[in-house]
Order: structure tokens, then sequence, then C-alpha cells
């Protein structure tokens, strides 16, 4: 009786120690399928994308303000959220909606860590 209590822990600690140490899809990544190949700059490329289709609507008023780095960093999930209608109400208001390689390169700015680059 001892032996067989003793070798189900055994096999269950196994089990349990070898499972944690297993790498999931994606890792801890928001956005683990998408892809990025190129390093994103938040100044060159995400800025420009905020200011041309959002701070219209979006520059303190109507919920969210999209003005600066801070801001923008803070509400990446709801932007990212928006531009998908996912979960909230498609942008740009009044569509149509934005390609998704525009979509995907905030995405990829969020998985390579929101830098302020």
């Amino acid at each position: 009786m001892k032996n067989s209590i003793y070798s189900i822990s055994i096999t269950v600690l196994t089990i349990f120690i070898s499972s944690c140490t297993k790498d999931k899809v994606g890792g801890n990544l928001p956005y683990p399928e998408i892809i990025c190949s190129e390093p994103i700059s938040f100044n060159n490329e995400i800025l420009p994308i905020i200011q041309n289709n959002c701070t219209g609507c979006h520059d303190n008023q109507n919920g969210y303000t999209l003005t600066n780095y801070q801001n923008i960093k803070s509400n990446y999930s709801a932007i990212v959220g928006a531009m998908k209608g996912q979960g909230f109400l498609l942008m740009p208001d009044g569509g149509p909606a934005l390609p998704d390689s525009i979509v995907e390169k905030i995405q990829c700015w969020v998985n390579q860590g929101l830098k302020n680059n």
C-alpha cells in the first residue's frame, strides 16, 4: 500500500512539474497570433497612425484621449479592439475599417513591449 501511494505521488508530481516547464505558443504576448519581423517605432509608425485615424475625435473628448504616448500605451487594448470591432464600436467611426496591416503593426508594437521609441 505504501509503495502504491508513493508511486502515485511521484507520478503526479512529475506530471505537474513537467507541465509547468512547457512553454505555451505565444508565451505571454497579448497577441500571440501576430508574427513581427521588424522592430516597430512608436514615434515613426504608431503615433502617425493614431494621429491620422483617431485624434480627430479622441483629443480630450469622446471618452479616450489619444494624443500622447502614455494615453496610447494605457489604452492599447481598447484601440486594437475598436480597430477590429471586437468588444468595442468599430473605429474609425463611420468606417471603413482600417486595413489589417495597420492593426497588426499596432499589435506588433504591443508585443514588442510598448516601447516609447
